[in-house]
């Protein structure tokens, strides 16, 4: 039975009914599920590469403290614990990858979503969204990337002993190189939520400077309870660039404003 995917018919004012919303939010899912599986097709062929990238922070921590090693001559192998785990983590990494790849696909169809609320002027910001977001999530999977070596040297630190050895899991540790990975892509959308809501003028300067001590508090319990890991150094290496966002943001709103 062939798919038929319909478009929403709006009226000259931009209003629909409810049943119409909902029969556009389907569209959109569906083109957003397409779009993550036609990614995770192209991403098949770059699971090798991906999978050394993921794995090279732990390598190269392991190189440099050989007594945390079983096998010395091969220190960077990890394990893994099951029949299905390879073909379990070729799978998560490829589908992990497809959702990146197809991101400006999900992020341009839920713009799409939400213009009918807009005004005229406010759709014409489709593109810098898009535009920012992908920007925005790729810097944050680069700080994700260049913090992880320094978190694993905190937190496998503490095996420093004779009679301690490293035994990852390759499931496990993927797992959480992604989680990482996602929790500050996604983290690093701060400001472009906070220059959004500006925009649209549900938040100003003067509002995000009174509600700087509880944005604070905020950001330092959202950054503790995000990071997988959760130690000092990575809680910090997230919290202190969201707090640098929530200061451009306000200057990006006095500049609205002016």
């Amino acid at each position: 039975m062939a798919l038929k995917i319909r478009r929403r018919r709006r009226s000259p004012e931009g209003s629909m009914t409810v049943f119409e919303h909902l029969d556009e939010l389907r569209t959109r899912i569906i083109i957003m599920i397409v779009a993550v599986a036609v990614g995770t097709a192209v991403a098949w062929p770059l699971y090798r590469p991906v999978f050394n990238l993921l794995t090279n922070p732990y390598c190269k921590f392991i190189t440099q403290h050989p007594e945390l090693a079983v096998d010395r001559v091969h220190p960077c192998r990890l394990v893994f614990l099951s029949i299905l785990e390879p073909f379990l983590i070729k799978i998560k990494v490829v589908v992990f990858l497809g959702l990146v790849i197809a991101l400006p696909i999900v992020l341009y169809e839920f713009w799409m979503f939400v213009t009918p609320a807009l005004n005229p002027r406010e759709r014409r910001f489709a593109i810098p969204f898009v535009v920012s977001s992908l920007f925005l999530f790729a810097l944050g999977g680069l700080f994700a990337m260049l913090t992880l070596p320094k978190g694993l040297g905190f937190l496998l630190g503490f095996a420093g002993t004779s009679r301690l050895f490293s035994v990852l899991s390759i499931s496990k540790f993927l797992s959480f190189v992604m989680l990482l990975i996602a929790a500050f892509g996604l983290s690093f959308e701060f400001p472009l939520v906070l220059v959004s809501l500006t925009a649209v003028g549900v938040l100003n300067s003067q509002r995000l400077r009174k509600w700087r001590r509880t944005a604070i508090l905020l950001i330092a319990l959202f950054a503790a309870v995000i990071t997988p890991s959760q130690d000092w150094f990575t809680m910090t290496a997230m919290m202190v660039p969201l707090l640098i966002f929530y200061e451009i943001s306000i200057l990006i709103a006095r500049l609205m404003k002016k």
